[in-house]
């Protein structure tokens, strides 16, 4: 049997055609970043694959070859045993590895002499994260996004799950990020993913939408947390129609409190993460509310960074950047109930 081999912008249009997309990489390499859905069935593991690289660096690549070659055949073996076995003689998989298709291809080797209808990944995983990095442009170019602007607390991320809730397509960068933006947009016990990871969430998201219905997104910088957006993401959003939430500052203070748990039961965490702002607002005034969140002053505090901070540096990142936030619609929330999102997504929905 001859193996099929598909470039990496074939895979980018056919990944669902695949039954199982099958990453031979080690797991420390899966782990960074995969095709999306991929399963891990490494070839060799991250201990196995360093004693290699050691001998390839002492004996030379023929005796390094040989014990890849013992090692990969005992871990191919379990993966026939324990994954392959259920399988149909239809069943499909697309396999790949870092570059050059040694890994993949021995894998690949013995399901086809199975006889199950295996592909392989021209370039591996290299080639499909240049193809991938390249089409989130075509795609960003392709959708028709609604930017929700508004400043901070005002419960932008609530209305965009409210209308994901009612139907609408959303992209919740902050969600793929794993982080809610800002200095103190951690969230705890999270890690974010790589660059690499990120900028392969989005993609997939990108390629869920349809490009004649709207896409919701919220106002974001250029970077959320340590993950820069694509660059002509952020363009295409930034040149899209706006609409601007408002909410009394009350409202914002409590809806901040009630979705910033973890710095309202620990005032100490809180006053750590405040830190962060020191060079931008001073010692003194960091030490001020660092001083009242030990008395338990969070609500003042919660109040004074949004006023003193956030909000005039929003307004004038909108003014910046997002050019059509001033000629969009304005739409007041006068609490932060559930009740208030569902409604205005449902307005919003019933406009469209």
């Amino acid at each position: 049997m001859t193996l099929r081999v598909i470039t990496a912008a074939e895979a980018l249009r056919s990944l669902g055609y695949f039954d199982t997309i099958i990453d031979a990489r080690s797991p420390s390499e899966y782990a960074l970043d995969h095709l999306p859905t991929a399963d891990n069935w490494p070839t060799l593991n991250d201990p196995e694959r360093q004693r290699v690289g050691i001998l390839y660096k002492q004996m030379g690549a023929f005796e390094a070859k040989k014990l890849g070659a013992s090692l990969a055949a005992i871990n191919i073996g379990h993966h026939i045993a324990t994954q392959a076995q259920d399988q149909p003689k239809h069943w499909k998989p697309l396999l790949y590895c870092w570059r050059g298709g040694k890994r993949s291809g021995s894998l690949a080797l013995v399901l086809d002499q199975i006889g199950f209808q295996v592909t392989l990944l021209e370039g591996g995983y290299k080639a499909f994260r240049a193809a991938l990095v390249h089409d989130i442009a075509r795609l960003s170019q392709s959708l028709d996004f609604r930017v929700i602007c508004g400043t901070t607390g005002c419960g932008k991320t609530r209305l965009l799950h409210a209308l994901a809730n009612q139907g609408a397509q959303t992209l919740d960068l902050e969600q793929l990020a794993k982080h809610r933006s800002s200095v103190l947009g951690l969230v705890p016990d999270t890690a974010q993913p790589c660059q690499k990871a990120f900028d392969t969430a989005i993609w997939y998201a990108l390629t869920q939408l349809q490009p004649n219905r709207p896409v919701f997104v919220e106002s974001e910088s250029k970077k959320v947390g340590n993950l820069a957006i694509p660059s002509l993401l952020m363009d295409a959003i930034r040149a899209a129609p706006c609409m601007t939430l408002e909410m009394p500052l009350d409202a914002r203070i409590a809806l901040l409190m009630q979705d910033y748990p973890h710095f309202v039961y620990s005032p100490v965490f809180f006053s750590q993460r405040l830190e962060a702002l020191t060079q931008l607002l001073g010692k003194a005034l960091i030490t001020n509310w660092q001083q009242q969140l030990a008395r338990g002053e969070i609500k003042e505090v919660v109040s004074a960074l949004l006023t003193r901070h956030y909000d005039p540096i929003y307004l004038a990142s909108m003014q910046r950047n997002f050019k059509q936030s001033a000629l969009g619609q304005h739409y007041t929330l006068l609490s932060h109930t559930p009740a208030e999102f569902e409604n205005l997504a449902h307005r919003l929905m019933q406009s469209l």
